[in-house]
């Protein structure tokens, strides 16, 4: 029943009715109907079709893991956020030592990891931004 849920669920999400879903799956609107009431299931075919359809994995979509807060697309720019400042703020700071021409090797090395933490901890508050203004608008 929790697959008919999530159909509903991120049908109603993306704002699409039964009848403009199943056009675009190829099923009739009875089929998505059957779906959301768990007197039917889809196939292996429509479950691919549903999953590029939210723009989520099948696995989420049949329910074996727990409904994300965002898209998986989400979650990957997420991590890339946190990534693309880890090594920024480390390049930065590693650029900084070396030229500053006064430090050791180790000393470089450390203040490189030290401009990664801190470009972890602006992902962080990034991160948290972005989830405010998401649910402000909500």
């Amino acid at each position: 029943m929790q697959l008919g849920n999530n159909i509903q669920t991120l049908r109603k999400k993306k704002g699409l009715s039964q009848e403009k879903l199943a056009e675009k799956i190829n099923v009739t609107r009875q089929t998505i109907s059957n779906w959301e009431l768990g007197e039917t299931a889809p196939n292996p075919e429509q479950l691919i079709l549903l999953s590029k359809q939210f723009d989520i994995s099948i696995d989420e979509l049949v329910g074996n893991d727990a409904m994300p807060s965002g898209s998986s697309r989400e979650n990957k720019s997420t991590k890339d956020i946190y990534i693309g400042l880890i090594v920024l703020c480390g390049i930065v700071a590693c650029v900084w030592a070396f030229s500053a021409n006064r430090f050791r090797y180790v000393e470089i090395l450390g203040i490189t990891i030290a401009g990664a933490v801190i470009g972890a901890c602006l992902g962080r508050v990034i991160h948290g931004i972005l989830m405010y203004l998401r649910n402000d608008k909500k």
